[in-house]
């Protein structure tokens, strides 16, 4: 077998050209492989379920959270089906592993007043119509924040109100607009400094150099501060938001899966939870009989 090293190196290659993995998922992967290889002290085609296994205790033993541990295995296990596709190895020594239950906590979202309020105020330059096209697709489209500063001025289509995006595992979906959304993007391309660029980034800095993530997470949190006095927004929370919103008024997961880009519908299944509570507020101050439930039983 390769030098181990080699093979990591091979390995994050692959994660890159392939599965298009983002800079900061590789990074976790790099240093969650490497640190399982120090662990091991010796080759990985010499590796047994027991060593995984000692593995994770001496990370239990750490106190690291359940949710580190996950992705810890997570990146184990997906190394070694690597090394089994270019038969380097004929076993995964990590599926025997088991992960540690989560309790998965249930995201923060925006109720639709708050979201509304968000979102009402008027731009009053180009830098504010800049920045309400992208909240308005963040929350109007439920688009990832990465997938937002991806977009170039081509990826729309305002007259037929959608947007093309090509999300995890550069996988291309297509998103409706709103009526709102598109009026706001509208406004944002008549400033735009590369309007005559199909191929130029959708939203840029005031340099006209495509716009950083960082940019858009301040800009959200400023905005949150004056339209909710809430510094708390940010990006992800938004297309919680929308996912959420969309539930509670149609009931379509499936759609609603389609519309977020979720390969498996297990992930877009925790906006029912998050549906039901809401539901669940609703009966407790609607039903007259709902408050006197606990002393009945």
């Amino acid at each position: 077998m390769s030098d181990p090293k080699e093979l990591v190196e091979q390995y994050l290659r692959h994660l890159v050209v392939v599965r298009n993995f983002s800079g900061h998922t590789l990074s976790a992967y790099k240093r969650e492989i490497y640190r399982f290889a120090d662990f091991l002290q010796k080759p990985f085609d010499q590796s047994t379920p027991q060593d995984v296994k000692a593995f994770i205790a001496k990370l239990r033993h750490k106190d690291l959270s359940s949710k580190s541990i996950q992705r810890n295995l997570s990146a184990i296990r997906s190394f070694y089906s690597y090394l089994i596709d270019q038969e380097l190895i004929a076993t995964n020594p990590a599926t025997i592993a088991r992960s540690p239950k989560m309790t998965r906590r249930l995201p923060k979202v925006l109720d639709t007043d708050q979201a509304a309020r968000l979102l009402d105020f008027r731009p009053q330059n180009a830098k504010e119509k800049r920045d309400k096209a992208i909240i308005e697709l963040l929350y109007g489209s439920g688009l990832r924040l990465m997938e937002v500063v991806a977009l170039s001025i081509e990826n729309l289509d305002l007259a037929g109100g959608v947007v093309t995006v090509r999300g995890k595992g550069n996988k291309v979906r297509q998103v409706p607009l709103g009526r709102l959304c598109i009026k706001a993007l509208d406004e944002w391309l008549t400033e735009h400094p590369s309007i005559t660029n199909n191929s130029a980034a959708l939203f840029t800095n005031k340099n006209g150099k495509p716009i950083s993530p960082r940019t858009i997470q301040k800009r959200l949190k400023e905005i949150a501060i004056i339209q909710l006095g809430d510094s708390s927004l940010h990006p992800h929370m938004l297309r919680h938001s929308y996912a959420t919103h969309m539930l509670e008024s149609s009931g379509d997961l499936r759609g609603i899966q389609e519309l977020l880009g979720h390969n498996d519908i297990s992930t877009t299944q925790i906006y029912t939870h998050l549906d039901f509570q809401h539901l669940a507020k609703v009966y407790d101050k609607a039903h007259p009989r709902a408050k006197f439930q606990a002393d009945e039983d």
